[in-house]
C-alpha cells in the first residue's frame, strides 16, 4: 500500500487545524508581557517547537525567567480556543480511515494537549494509543530523538519511516533520523504563507496541501 513499514504524523497543523489557534494565544499572552511581535513571527520562531522553545526566547527578549504562570495561562487559553474551535484537518479522517499501514503521532506537544485535541476531533480511535510528546525524550524536535524514539516503539526501522509535518523544526527533525518527511501546508497558518519553499529547503521530498492528494500517493 504505502510503501513504508510506518507513518510518523505531527499533530498540531497537520491531523488538527491547531496552529493557527495556538500561537495565535501566544502571541496575546507575549504581548501582554510587553514584547512587541506579530503571528508571523510567532509561527517562524515557536511552530513546531516545544515550551521549553518560548521560554529560553522570552529570557532573550526580557533579560529574565519566564514567569512561572505563563504555562499554565498559555495551556489554560489553548484549551478555551481548541474547545471553540478546534477542528480535524480536513481530509484527515478519510485518509486516517484508509491506510493499512501503522500509524502514530510524534508532536512537540505535551501529551495532556495532544490527547485533547485528539479526543475533541473525533480522531483518537485512529492512534489507538500510539502517541509520543517530546516529554518522552531528552531533545524536541528539531532534534531527531522524538522521531527515532516512536519508531523504536512502534518496530520500524527509520528508512522505513515516513514522516509528515508541517514546520521546518519538524522536517529538520524527521531527516536527522534517516526518515523520508513529506511536508503539508494545508493548515489555516499556511493561508497566504508560502512555506513549501522552506519545507523543501529543509529536506521534505515532497509537499502536499490537501490530504486527498496525500492519501492518493499512500493508497494504491
Amino acid at each position: 500500500m504505502s510503501g513504508f513499514d510506518l507513518i510518523i504524523f505531527d499533530c498540531d497543523g497537520v491531523v488538527v487545524d491547531s496552529e493557527i489557534l495556538s500561537c495565535g494565544c501566544l502571541l496575546t499572552l507575549l504581548r501582554q508581557h510587553d514584547i512587541e511581535i506579530d503571528l508571523a513571527e510567532v509561527y517562524q520562531r515557536f511552530l513546531g517547537r516545544n515550551f521549553q522553545t518560548v521560554a529560553d526566547q522570552y529570557v532573550l527578549w526580557r533579560k529574565e525567567p519566564v514567569p512561572g504562570d505563563f504555562r499554565a495561562k498559555w495551556e489554560a487559553a489553548i484549551r478555551l480556543a481548541f474547545s471553540a474551535s478546534l477542528a480535524a484537518m480536513p481530509g484527515i479522517v478519510d485518509l486516517l480511515g484508509s491506510l493499512k499501514t501503522p500509524i502514530c503521532i510524534a508532536s512537540s506537544s505535551d501529551l495532556d494537549r495532544v490527547t485533547f485535541s485528539l479526543s475533541l476531533a473525533k480522531l483518537s480511535g485512529f492512534f489507538d494509543g500510539h502517541v509520543f510528546t517530546s516529554q518522552m525524550v531528552k531533545r524536541g524536535k528539531p532534534a531527531p530523538d522524538l522521531f527515532l524514539h516512536a519508531a523504536a516503539v512502534m518496530g520500524a526501522t527509520p528508512d522505513r519511516a515516513l514522516v509528515i509535518e508541517d514546520s521546518i523544526s519538524g522536517v529538520a527533525a524527521g531527516k536527522a533520523a534517516g526518515m523520508t518527511v513529506w511536508g503539508f501546508v494545508g493548515g489555516a497558518h499556511y493561508a497566504g504563507r508560502d512555506g513549501r519553499a522552506a519545507l523543501e529547503a529543509t529536506g521534505a521530498a515532497q509537499i502536499f496541501d490537501k490530504m486527498s492528494d496525500l492519501k492518493r500517493h499512500l493508497v494504491a
